[in-house]
């Protein structure tokens, strides 16, 4: 369990502190395997040809490893910062299939770019001097040009390819899927996490008032805007459910630097930023209630056909149970004693003791105490 849940935490971490060097990494990473792949398919085909007539030459091993190297590189780089910039930055709002479409055309220009790159520059200077040494491959601009088309076609599938490793990646989060691949979800592992609850304030009224459609389009505007925050705060969406967004972290995440108690108020800052927005098309702004708690629970890997990684245990249901007193407190933050405990939040943010009760389907009393953000994490957040 530990070695996943380092790897998980060092990704996720790298992710949030440098969000395109991650994104671009992986894909260099990707087309550094992916073409060396195909260095290794071309090469053995060569070599089955050339030994059929027995006519072996070693010497292509030795220098075509270059321009597969400095191929990788920019495409990699090249497709990374448009994974970034397009879909992160500039088509928030586009339909997956549109976003493929653009995607597939931009890469095919980037594909032609490092082409030409290759051929015009970099290939004389790799190749000069050796293609006289032997006569088993002489690169023309008529075998170029096959060449170039056998690799557009293995690129096409391998950016498909590639697109489907990211979204499975985004429906997971970073630093789950190489542990997910792995089996290690497999088996029930116990993790000490913290889940925060957060469910819209008055969310019926705010249903009647815009109708279904309206409705469905100002939740999804709200779960953007939180998920702005999950990087900055090290947080984790395990589940959307109606108007409920479920967040989590790792213990020894959500307590450094109050990441898991920074969320809930970075979410409204940043919500409060995009009042006008909010206004403007749906004349009302957003407000969150929230319940956290921190406990031991089980992680496991669920479902045949349609399969998830499921989080079960009592910390789960106490969260949501503190969540479900907001309202009857007035209040847009609660959390458990042992999580206050927890945090050291005492003296950084403004608490105040609310009760101690007895929630329903537990047989002892928990703590429960407000939190309120300060001046100092607004800023900061």
């Amino acid at each position: 369990m530990a070695t996943r849940l380092d790897y998980t935490i060092a990704s996720r971490r790298f992710a949030a502190r440098f969000p395109m060097l991650s994104v671009v990494a992986f894909h260099v990473s990707f087309w550094v395997i992916a073409y060396s792949l195909l260095y290794g398919i071309v090469y053995l085909s060569y070599v089955a040809t050339l030994s059929t007539y027995r006519e072996m030459n070693g010497s292509f091993a030795g220098f075509n490893t270059l321009p597969v190297f400095i191929c990788s590189l920019l495409y990699g780089t090249g497709t990374g910062v448009l994974d970034y910039f397009l879909e992160r930055k500039f088509l928030r709002n586009t339909s997956l299939g549109r976003i493929m479409a653009i995607k597939a055309i931009v890469c095919l220009v980037l594909m032609i770019c490092c082409f030409l790159l290759l051929q015009y520059v970099f290939l004389d200077l790799i190749f000069a001097g050796q293609l006289t040494q032997t006569r088993a491959l002489v690169i023309t601009s008529y075998n170029w040009e096959y060449l170039f088309l056998l690799v557009l076609a293995y690129t096409f599938f391998m950016t498909l390819v590639v697109n489907f490793i990211g979204e499975v990646d985004k429906k997971f989060g970073p630093g789950v899927l190489l542990p997910l691949l792995l089996g290690k979800y497999r088996r029930p592992k116990e993790e000490e996490r913290i889940f925060m609850f957060m469910d819209l304030k008055s969310s019926t009224s705010i249903a009647e008032k815009l109708g279904h459609i309206m409705y469905s389009s100002f939740i999804s505007d709200c779960f953007m805007d939180i998920n702005h925050a999950l990087f900055p705060c090290n947080a984790e969406v395990y589940q959307y459910v109606g108007d409920e967004i479920v967040v989590s972290w790792p213990a020894v995440e959500g307590l450094r630097d109050f990441s898991s108690t920074r969320f809930f108020f970075t979410c409204e800052k940043y919500i409060q930023h995009r009042a006008q927005y909010y206004l403007s098309n749906y004349g009302i702004v957003p407000v969150f209630k929230a319940g956290m708690h921190i406990g031991t629970v089980t992680a496991v890997e669920i479902g045949e056909i349609k399969r998830d990684i499921a989080y079960h245990g009592d910390t789960l249901n106490t969260a949501a149970r503190i969540q479900g007193l907001c309202n009857e407190y007035g209040k847009r933050l609660l959390v458990s004693g042992y999580f206050f405990d927890r945090s050291g939040i005492e003296g950084h943010f403004p608490t105040r003791e609310i009760a101690t009760i007895l929630l329903k389907g537990k047989s002892v009393p928990v703590r429960i105490l407000s939190v309120e953000t300060t001046e100092r994490y607004a800023i900061e957040s």
